[in-house]
């Protein structure tokens, strides 16, 4: 029991760490978490944020207990020389042999370690055993490479040793953590899942917000790649004419100009005309639901209307959101107490 305390004991900054940057990865993943909980649920549960957020805990502490502390100083481990990896798999049973039960605290540390990630497959992610067992390989191979290569390349060398052992110790943990999850799903079953199609007109909030926030970030992808194929084009017509296709001078240059000019007008209004598209096209086709609102199962159509006040409330819903987008320190606080006094957004008076 004394050489199990003393290995714990050897832990102790690791968990440490582990809670420091437990709220900051919390902060940091709410907005994902909020949508996958939508998404799953169709709701929020008290239960479910409780127990995604000790998921982030554990996440955040693997990461920890696995490749903290890092290599520091301009020598020493990692920096001048490395550790290399273990690719023996019967090399436990020469440990065993030669040290005896001093070995075998580390063996259940890989194992434990990725009970919890077994469990989280199989009760929050209701995933089956073989996707399970796929999920804890990948996990902790995706750890010994890191381990094995100086944190992807960030270190010359390796600084904590790559295990070939440990992938099958950590994927039996991660088995024992589904079995475990099995037998409780049997005992207590977990909640109903949102069905198929399953969408609210009633949205609050904080659901219109993650809405809101996944469309912006659809909004930007559309910008960066409308931008980047508008900057291939200017590129490719300027080659065009740098070749001699077009024999007079003065014409080359005109066009040139004109071509520029035309390409800094466009890309000032891409950012305009993806984010009508995402928040205004788009779902006037698919019942008040934008991709975000889709995904988080929600309208922002909140009752029917004619067709000439959908229009109108299109037109206001657009500004509003736009509006809130570029001014965000004032819009917002605005549409807070706004929703706190009337339950409502401004559009939906209409």
């Amino acid at each position: 029991m004394r050489r199990l305390l003393k290995a714990l004991g050897g832990y102790s900054d690791n968990f440490m760490a582990a809670l420091y940057l437990w709220p900051i990865a919390s902060i940091a993943l709410t907005l994902p978490i909020l949508a996958y909980l939508y998404h799953r649920d169709g709701r929020l549960k008290f239960g479910s944020i409780v127990s995604t957020y000790l998921a982030v805990l554990y996440l955040v502490g693997l990461g920890c207990f696995t490749l903290y502390p890092l290599p520091s100083g301009s020598s020493g481990l990692g920096i001048t020389y490395g550790i290399p990896w273990q690719l023996n798999p019967l090399a436990p049973l020469s440990d065993i042999a030669r040290l005896g039960f001093a070995a075998i605290p580390q063996i259940l540390f890989n194992v434990i370690f990725f009970v919890p990630l077994g469990f989280i497959a199989g009760r929050m992610l209701r995933l089956r055993l073989v996707p399970s067992l796929l999920l804890g390989f990948a996990v902790s191979l995706l750890i010994e490479v890191a381990q094995g290569s100086g944190l992807f390349g960030i270190y010359p060398y390796a600084y904590r040793t790559a295990d070939v052992d440990d992938l099958i110790y950590n994927t039996f943990g991660a088995l024992l953590g589904w079995l475990g999850a099995r037998l409780l799903n049997k005992i207590l079953p977990p909640g109903a899942l949102a069905e198929e199609g399953e969408i609210t007109h009633t949205p609050g909030f904080v659901r219109r917000s993650v809405a809101f926030w996944l469309d912006m970030l659809l909004v930007g992808l559309i910008s960066i790649v409308a931008e980047g194929l508008l900057q291939l084009g200017v590129w490719a017509l300027t080659n065009l004419l740098d070749s001699g296709v077009l024999a007079d001078p003065l014409s080359v240059s005109e066009i040139s100009q004109w071509t520029t000019a035309i390409a800094q007008t466009l890309s000032s209004w891409i950012g305009v005309a993806a984010f009508v598209l995402v928040e205004a096209i788009m779902p006037w086709f698919h019942e008040g639901s934008t991709p975000g609102g889709g995904f988080v199962r929600m309208s922002f159509e909140t009752h029917e209307r004619t067709a000439g006040k959908r229009f109108i409330f299109y037109v206001v819903r657009v500004v509003v959101l736009m509006l809130s987008w570029l001014y965000i320190p004032i819009a917002w606080p605005i549409l807070i107490i706004f929703w706190l006094f009337s339950h409502k957004m401004p559009y939906d008076l209409i």
